[in-house]
């Protein structure tokens, strides 16, 4: 009879019949030998050139930020004296209170807030009506309209800005609550800009949910309102959470329509206008500057950290299609 030590030995490595749940296989994953983990570092340690433009780009991107915070943070003498160290411990919350402390600053703020929030949720819901529109459906003009979108994003919003001051202006005569001075205008405007890039770019997400999938929830006897709202949006929903954030963050930083279309209702103004009270003609306010975009940038993050994870791959969606 054979000796079964010998033909595992002679036919089978030592690593195979320990298998995977031994300690020696463990201290082999632990070291980076095996493993999903492992196999990214030694990618990562291939592609060190790349790895070295990474981290300059992200460093180029991140400094601007960093600087930021650190002039938010520096007292104000030294901001008149020049200093410019890249880092110090000298540091004070004064800027924060000028800004904070400014007649209305909450009032500008939730104006602002209002906006956004209303422009995201008003150009969500057009565009992936009208993206479902222009991909399920056919009817005449449908190319048209689609080229009548992807238009209406090459115009430069500085080229229209005049001419829809004088329009508000016209309006407000008729509906008050969009004309001048209003912040029915800034949504109004804003919606006008962001609804043509949230259709071009969801209708790519909307064409690549299959229609065989529609086919099979209508044998099932599912309408066609059922499908958009039960099948449909979840599935683009990534792309969804894409578009809003480019709506939030076009209409949270605005200063050139806020400024044209809020002339003198202080009530009204946004919190862009309100940072402009600390450029000054004989000195400008640094510290107070620095400060109040912090505080704008705040909001923002907070946002991005919400929508994170549908965001990644609503991006990814946007690229393919």
């Amino acid at each position: 009879m054979p000796d079964a030590g010998a033909s595992v030995g002679r036919g089978t490595s030592p690593s195979a019949v320990r298998g995977t749940g031994s300690p020696d296989a463990e201290v082999t994953t632990a070291r980076g030998g095996t493993g999903a983990a492992g196999a990214r570092r030694r990618r990562a340690w291939k592609n060190p050139g790349s790895n070295a433009v990474a981290l300059l780009v992200a460093l180029v991107v991140a400094f601007p930020l960093y600087w930021m915070v650190l002039s938010a943070l520096r007292p104000q003498a030294a901001i008149d004296a020049g200093d410019a160290t890249l880092f110090t411990t000298d540091l004070t919350l004064d800027s924060f209170v000028r800004v904070l402390t400014v007649n209305d600053f909450g009032r500008f703020f939730l104006n602002s807030l209002v906006v956004a929030l209303a422009v995201v949720v008003l150009s969500t819901i057009c565009a992936f009506l009208a993206s479902v529109a222009l991909t399920r459906y056919r009817f005449r003009s449908r190319t048209t309209l689609l080229v009548i979108v992807l238009i209406a994003q090459m115009v430069p919003i500085e080229a229209l800005t005049i001419p829809l001051f004088f329009l508000f202006r016209n309006m407000g005569a008729s509906v008050p609550a969009i004309g001048l001075n209003q912040l029915g205008s800034l949504v109004l405007v804003h919606l006008a800009f962001s609804i043509p890039f949230a259709i071009w770019m969801l209708r790519g997400f909307v064409a690549a949910v299959p229609v065989e999938l529609e086919e099979a929830a209508r044998i099932d006897g599912a309408k066609s309102f059922r499908f958009v709202r039960s099948i449909l949006f979840p599935l683009v929903f990534p792309g969804v959470v894409a578009v809003s954030v480019f709506s939030f963050i076009s209409t949270w930083n605005d200063f050139l329509f806020a400024k044209t279309f809020i002339i003198s209702a202080q009530e009204n103004q946004t919190l862009p206008l309100a940072i402009l009270t600390f450029f000054k003609d004989d000195q400008n306010d640094w510290g107070a500057i620095m400060a109040g975009s912090v505080i704008m940038t705040v909001p923002v993050l907070i946002f991005f950290v919400l929508v994170q994870r549908h965001l990644v791959s609503g991006l990814a969606g946007a690229v393919k299609g």
